[in-house]
């Protein structure tokens, strides 16, 4: 299915086949159960981390998407001739007679030949268990004998990354092998995180990392220069080419793990070697290496463990599935948004382009809104890890690390607001108001209830206004790059407003439920201040201006040469609801005829052509590159939501023409994975216009499968129940889909008609709003005409 030159998606579309090694950019998959991770690239590289990929790093790695040749290797050498190569392709780049890398929600596995030898490499990250699995079947498909060597690769990092000081860092690790357990295991003396005296440098690496396979070991070596020799290569390392390994381990080298294994293979024969790579914590008394190695030193116990990760995969993902005439949106939404969002944002938080680790306070907060369709019980674990990164007076972290819990606050000036609205779209969902009452801490000491840290959130917000009624935008607002806008508190952000008058108009129902009216009140009277001043000052005569500096002048205005409109300012003004109809209207056809594009809504025109210091990194991009001028995809997203609520006949059209499995139809202009969503593609200002970037951590993921649901399907929670609104295409005549609301399970068909009308267990209700609520069934068959 949508087969390139590169590969294809499966027919059921869980996996996306890469038939060959030199894809435009490197095609990676994020695997993560939730604290372990690993990132594996169609070439082979890639780098395994616990907890914290920057923070707890255990491989080493360099970001170079060019070279990509950083990873953990594997080497065959056939001991009669003396040829030797990888079963994935880095590092030695042979030609293979064979190739196929196939990416899976929870797994990848190279199936390749080099010299009349057939592998399968088989790579996944247990479902519970601090490592990573790599199962390697090994065939003789030749008529002779073959005397084989293999070889691991791998550098020991162990902590923070990327380990530029590298001969500084060496000097810290001890490695030493376990010969009952055919294991290498590295230490370090000392970690980047502060102790608990809040000194640097004098801290241990409080775990162990291991590496193992499960075959007697013929040698292994721990020293990186006695493998690759003195000025050698991955590509062709020293002891490949003599055969020599010298079975060093200790405190002084340059540490890696490498275990040689020799295997004799007769016509048709294949062997299975299984390795392990993983760490165990000192502090848990529960994790040791022994145990760990000898769990999985079984072909059975492997594959008994492939299946529980396959199955917790699928079962997780079937919570919500669609059935349409388009293939790439069952593709998309059925797996590879809700994959993306779950182990590349939430669970790994990395990937190449940003090796990340650290939790956004309003990035993972938005992400955990995919739970909402799978697992309800997973967002409110979200949200509440981040009301417990809230200060008293309603302020938060920008980010923060896990493991050292040390964060970075500034003054942006949304981070704060989407507590509240994640905790809004968490209560339209499930109804569960009980939750407002829990008791969480807040940073600086004390605690309250949920409801309480929401209320703070959005009072410090109503606390930092302008003197025209319109919100500060301090150090930028959802768009980082605009961080000198309003550095001497003067400047205003129009986006901000749109986005605080719909919290504080949802957010008044909530207070009304609490009993809270003094609260209610406010909430409302500040709305209808804001939607004033808005409209007062910010409209520029065909759409809204996106902000204004410290010195008044406006950004995103039909008086500036660059930077003349801006999407977010339009988008949330039909949203929610902060435009008159004619302003909408208006609004929304400046959005297409300026911003929407052949591959998405930019998220302004024209790009800034040289820096403007009174704006702030944005402008420093190069045209139409990211935030400056290009498509950014977590904005594009929210152009289909606004697309839908202004009924526009083509909001599938728009919604298409930045999905990737589409785009990855041109790869060699759009470059990155068909299978997940890029954070951006280069703007008409780029000569590289419709190049995709910065893939797997990017927030659109999760935005692009809600508005995908909202926008194209209509299931839009609100307070009453889910509202069905389909914006579905002319041609589309019968769509399904299966989705959980408040507890019930709602099989929804939609099928083409000249009513309009919604049966539910064929029985006609009024109007187009389903609570399940009212029903005793737990299985609700709804029948949607349209």
């Amino acid at each position: 299915m949508f087969e390139t030159k590169y590969g294809y998606f499966t027919e059921d579309g869980k996996e996306f086949v890469i038939t060959t090694p030199k894809t435009p950019k490197p095609w990676i998959n994020v695997i993560s159960n939730g604290d372990y991770g690993m990132i594996i690239s169609q070439s082979g590289s890639g780098y395994s981390w616990r907890t914290h990929a920057s923070l707890n790093r255990i491989t080493r790695w360099e970001q170079d998407l060019i070279k990509d040749e950083w990873g953990k290797y594997i080497y065959i050498k056939d001991e009669m001739t003396g040829d030797f190569w990888s079963p994935s392709w880095k590092p030695t780049s042979k030609e293979p007679q064979e190739y196929k890398l196939r990416h899976g929600q929870g797994y990848s596995i190279f199936e390749t030949k080099y010299f009349d030898i057939k592998t399968n490499l088989t790579m996944f990250v247990s479902k519970d268990d601090p490592v990573e699995i790599w199962k390697l079947t090994i065939k003789n498909t030749s008529e002779k004998e073959r005397k084989l060597s293999i070889y691991t690769y791998l550098e020991w990092n162990l902590g923070a990354a990327p380990d530029w000081h590298r001969e500084f860092h060496k000097t810290f690790i001890e490695t030493d092998f376990l010969n009952g357990l055919n294991c290498m295991t590295a230490e370090k003396r000392m970690w980047e995180i502060p102790n608990e005296k809040g000194q640097n440098w004098n801290r241990n690496w409080e775990y162990t990392a291991f590496h193992s396979v499960n075959e007697k070991v013929a040698g292994f070596e721990g020293s990186k220069e006695k493998l690759l020799g003195q000025y050698g290569s991955i590509s062709n390392p020293k002891a490949l080419i003599t055969g020599e390994i010298s079975n060093t381990y200790g405190k002084w080298e340059d540490p890696i793990a490498s275990l040689k294994n020799e295997i004799l293979l007769k016509p048709g024969e294949e062997k299975t070697l299984i390795y392990l790579l993983g760490t165990v914590s000192k502090q848990n008394t529960n994790e040791s290496v022994s145990s760990l190695v000898k769990k999985y030193q079984t072909v059975e116990s492997v594959e008994e463990e492939f299946e529980k990760v396959k199955d917790m995969w699928d079962k997780m993902l079937s919570k919500f599935t669609v059935e349409t005439p388009d293939k790439a949106v069952d593709f998309m939404l059925n797996n590879w948004l809700k994959y993306q969002a779950i182990s590349g944002r939430l669970w790994g938080r990395s990937a190449y382009y940003q090796t990340g680790g650290a939790y956004g306070y309003r990035d993972q907060l938005q992400d955990s809104q995919i739970f909402l369709y799978v697992d309800p019980e997973q967002t409110k674990n979200q949200i509440r890890l981040h009301a417990a990164h809230q200060f008293k007076d309603g302020s938060v972290y920008h980010w923060w690390h896990p493991i050292s819990e040390l964060g970075y606050k500034n003054n942006i000036s949304d981070n704060r607001l989407w507590l509240p609205f994640v905790v809004l779209r968490f209560l339209k969902e499930t109804n569960d108001l009980e939750f407002l009452k829990e008791i969480i801490k807040f940073l600086d000491g004390g605690e309250s209830s949920l409801y309480d840290h929401c209320i703070r959130a959005i009072h410090y917000n109503l606390n930092h206004m302008s003197s025209r009624g319109l919100p500060l935008i301090g150090d930028g607002d959802w768009n980082d790059g605009m961080n000198a806008v309003g550095t001497q508190g003067k400047g205003e952000s129009i986006w901000l407003g749109h986005f605080l008058y719909g919290i504080l108009k949802d957010f008044s129902v909530v207070c009304k439920k609490m009993g809270d009216l003094a609260n209610m009140q406010r909430f409302m009277d500040e709305a209808e201040k804001l939607k004033e001043n808005i409209n007062k000052y910010a409209w520029d005569g065909e759409w809204y201006v996106r902000a204004f500096k410290d010195n008044g002048e406006p950004i995103g205005s039909k008086q500036n040469s660059e930077g003349k409109i801006f999407l977010n300012a339009q988008t949330w003004a039909i949203i929610n609801d902060t435009a008159t109809q004619t302003r909408s209207e208006t609004a929304y056809r400046s959005a297409k005829k300026y911003l929407f594009k052949d591959y998405g809504p930019l998220l302004f025109q024209p790009a800034f052509f040289k820096p403007d210091p009174e704006i702030g990194y944005l402008s420093r991009y190069a045209p139409g590159v990211r935030e400056n001028g290009g498509l950014y995809t977590h904005a594009g997203t929210w152009a289909i939501l606004a697309a839908s609520k202004m009924k526009d006949p083509e909001t599938y059209k728009i919604y298409k023409s930045f999905m990737p499995i589409y785009r990855g139809l041109e790869p060699d202009k759009y470059l990155a994975e068909p299978y997940v969503t890029p954070g951006n593609v280069d703007g008409p200002d780029s000569p590289y216009f419709g190049r995709g970037g910065w893939t797997w951590y990017t927030g659109s993921a999760a935005w692009y499968f809600i508005v995908g649901v909202e926008g194209i399907f209509g299931l839009k929670p609100e307070w009453e129940g889910l509202r069905i609104e389909p914006m579905f295409p002319e041609d589309w005549k019968e769509v399904k889909v299966k989705r959980i609301f408040r507890g019930k399970q709602l099989n929804i068909t939609y099928k083409k008609s000249d009513e309009r009308k919604i049966l539910i267990n064929g029985v006609e209700i009024d109007g187009n709003i389903i609570n399940p609520e009212l029903f005793e069934e737990s299985i609700l068959n709804v029948e949607v005409l349209f």
